[in-house]
């Protein structure tokens, strides 16, 4: 199973969260394949933000995503930073230019899921999700989340709900993704693999 992981990452926590799920789908014996979302914010805002030029040094060998890539593969994985509870910008742009392979049906019966990443604990993670799942019916697909099969669901002290991966950076985004959020983010790989190998039969 080909499962794109089409994300956007400010500074680089979104990426991070990606990098596991791509973990997780190999687990399940699939092909993972990372896509960012083109670059929406000025270059001189970027270029007067430390924090905004490390972000994009660290992403810096990652393509930027295809309508072909998208056609040609059998499952989705979206992950973005939440902006105000909703969808950044650049992966909105980017779902917003869906609109051919939605004519031609390309996503109707394909599973497809959410990761999230915010900077406080309550910053959004599930409005962002719950709302971007409309999109994803809107499209065809079928949602896939996290069941509390997976323990790390009742000891995360940080982000993941059934709903999807999530993460929280913190104020500054520096905090690093801590054992329980990475092993929901494994967790949702390989479950969205699984899930699309049984709908592809």
């Amino acid at each position: 199973m080909k499962v794109l992981i089409v994300y956007y990452s400010t500074f680089g926590n979104t990426y991070k969260m990606a990098k596991l799920v791509a973990e997780g789908v190999k687990e399940a014996g699939g092909e993972p394949v990372i896509r960012k979302c083109p670059e929406l914010i000025p270059e001189q805002v970027i270029a007067s933000r430390p924090d905004m030029q490390a972000g994009r040094e660290m992403q810096k060998d990652i393509p930027v995503v295809t309508l072909d890539d998208f056609k040609n593969a059998d499952a989705y994985a979206f992950g973005t930073p939440t902006r105000f509870g909703n969808v950044s910008a650049q992966l909105k742009n980017v779902i917003d230019q869906l609109g051919p392979l939605w004519m031609q049906r390309i996503f109707e019966g394909k599973p497809a899921g959410v990761f999230v990443s915010t900077g406080t604990m309550h910053g959004g993670q599930e409005s962002t999700i719950l709302t971007f799942m409309t999109v994803l019916l809107h499209l065809g697909f079928v949602i896939v989340g996290v069941p509390y099969s997976v323990p790390d669901l009742y000891l995360t002290k940080g982000g993941g709900s059934p709903y999807g991966p999530g993460h929280v950076a913190g104020a500054e985004n520096k905090r690093e993704i801590d054992e329980n959020e990475a092993n929901i983010c494994k967790a949702f790989g390989k479950r969205l693999t699984e899930i699309a190998k049984k709908l592809k039969k």
